[in-house]
């Protein structure tokens, strides 16, 4: 029976990948775009709950300390809206300023309008934004705006920045491939994001952040199991 109809379903430029992966069997490159699939479902419930754990520890970590009398995501003076500027060379090689802090502002200002502008709650304006927005803000631009002040209080004493930056802006990588239905078995050009491993570095930090939450959410995890059925 022809299994055309699968290249028609997924396309064959998709497909071909994990032919390509199965040396040409297409039987099991079937079986492992199904097992792709599960896989990224299994991390994808993982990374949901971490994903709030983070947002509300960095919501309290700012809060407790933060000065201005509207909350930290609504005040004009916010390290999360205000301009950053950096000198980058642009395509020609020209050296421009740029505020690497564009991004952060545009994703708030347009959660607080989704959540009524002027009278935006505050808890929904953090539930509307995005995980790409909270993992920039432990980006190196943010370290004496928001690390050093705020955030680091999410995290036990000594914890690096850069650590934990680099195993979010992973998660971010890997939670966005799964989301556009995208291989995610093939990360060994970046051993890092490879599932196993990403999702132990994830559960780290998570530990770090809700050690009970942490605890939960591990016990009724099946990324282990699911990465141990790979076809």
């Amino acid at each position: 029976m022809s299994d055309a109809w699968v290249e028609g379903w997924l396309g064959s430029a998709r497909f071909q990948s994990y032919v390509s992966a199965s040396g040409g069997d297409r039987s099991h490159a079937l079986e492992l775009y199904e097992w792709n699939v599960s896989l990224g479902q299994s991390l994808m419930r993982d990374i949901s709950h971490f994903e709030i754990a983070m947002r509300n520890a960095y919501d309290a970590a700012v809060g407790r300390s933060w000065p201005g009398s509207d909350h930290w995501l609504l005040d004009a003076d916010s390290p999360a809206v205000t301009p950053i500027w950096r000198i980058k060379k642009d395509r020609s090689g020209l050296k421009r300023g740029s505020d690497v802090n564009y991004l952060n502002r545009r994703s708030v200002d347009d959660a607080i309008r989704k959540c009524g502008g002027t009278k935006a709650n505050p808890g929904k304006v953090i539930a509307e934004l995005s995980f790409g927005f909270w993992r920039h803000l432990t980006a190196a631009s943010h370290e004496k705006t928001l690390w050093v002040p705020y955030l680091h209080h999410a995290y036990p004493v000594k914890t690096k920045r850069s650590t934990i930056d680099a195993i979010i802006g992973n998660v971010n990588t890997v939670r966005n491939r799964i989301a556009h239905q995208e291989p995610i078995f093939d990360r060994t050009k970046n051993p890092a994001q490879e599932p196993s491993k990403l999702h132990a570095d994830m559960m780290r930090v998570f530990s770090l952040l809700a050690p009970d939450a942490e605890k939960y959410v591990a016990s009724k995890s099946t990324v282990v199991a699911v990465v141990a059925q790979r076809p």
